[in-house]
Parts: structure tokens; sequence; C-alpha cells
């Protein structure tokens, strides 16, 4: 695998949930962490485009992606969003209820640059952080992170993803719960 990656524009991404499994070999991983709680598991993969990560708890299992799109089967597919904007929404699948919420955000060059490094700070410290090679030298390098809080019967993940190129953050934020 070829360490520089050409990332896609943001507005070929989608943001996609579906109640289902999807198969991680489908997606070019860069950094993966996997979390077990007692009561759920979640693995975070960063991949080239985005993130894609699997909640499960036994009885329901989810899979959340920021992604470019992929011809899976609509089967089971929950929510499904063009990066562009801001959009929300709330699922409930049996005992769970996912909330999400994203917003893709354009910024002048040097207010770009320190969103980028407070990212980089950030993901030094916790979550998961990929960093990527730039374009070339001089070239600010695109940044993948995830932070996630766990409490029982409850997920709270926190992404930022940058695009240099476009001088724009998209930023996620996900909340399940399990009632009980």
């Amino acid at each position: 695998m070829n360490a520089f990656f050409i990332r896609p524009k943001v507005e070929e991404l989608v943001f996609q949930v579906y109640g289902r499994p999807l198969h991680p070999e489908l997606f070019d991983i860069l950094a993966v962490r996997r979390i077990e709680r007692p009561d759920y598991q979640v693995t975070i993969h960063i991949t080239r485009s985005g993130h894609f990560v699997t909640w499960c708890n036994g009885a329901v299992l989810l899979s959340e992606l920021a992604e470019v799109p992929q011809p899976f089967a609509e089967q089971r597919r929950l929510l499904t969003h063009r990066l562009r904007g801001e959009h929300a929404g709330t699922v409930k699948c049996g005992s769970a209820t996912y909330q999400m919420n994203f917003q893709v955000e354009t910024l002048a060059p040097e207010i770009f640059l320190h969103v980028h490094d407070e990212i980089l700070a950030d993901g030094g410290k916790r979550g998961l952080l990929h960093n990527f090679q730039p374009n070339h030298r001089l070239a600010v390098a695109p940044l993948g992170f995830v932070a996630a809080e766990t409490r029982p019967g409850c997920l709270f993940l926190s992404t930022f993803h940058t695009f240099p190129e476009e001088n724009t953050v998209v930023k996620s934020q996900t909340l399940i719960e399990v009632s009980q």
C-alpha cells in the first residue's frame, strides 16, 4: 500500500448508518481501536476518506461510516446523507437509540490551520489519530481523529477529518444509548 493517499473531495463523501455488519476488508483502513465494555463493544476505524465504526451489544449491531459511497445493498440502511452542510438524525434500533449530527465547515486558510493544529494537539493526548502523509513536503497533512467516551449503556463519539486542499473540516458526533 502506498503511504501517500489522495483523499477524495468532501462533496464525494456520504454519512451512512446500517443496522448490520459491514466487512472491514471493503475499506482502506489506516488505524483501528477496539473498546470492550461489559455491555457493548465498539471498533473504530480511520479510513483514507473518513471513518467506519461498528457498535454491538449482542442484540443490536450498528455500523456508521463517513466514506466514499460503496455499492452496498440498501438492506437495513437506517440513515444516509451526503456530507454537505449540517445534518442530524435519530434512529431507534431495538433497545438502542442512535443519534448523530455532522457539520462540514470550509474555513479561511488561517483559521483552518489553527483548527487543524488544535485537532493534532488533542489527538496526541486522547482518542485515535491518523496523520496522513502530505501530497508534497510543504503541504499540510490531512488528519483523521476519533475520540470515544464510554459509560455503561452509552457511547459518545466525536470525529474530525481535515481536508487541507479544501480548507474544510468534517465534524460529527454520535450518541448511542441502550435503554434498560
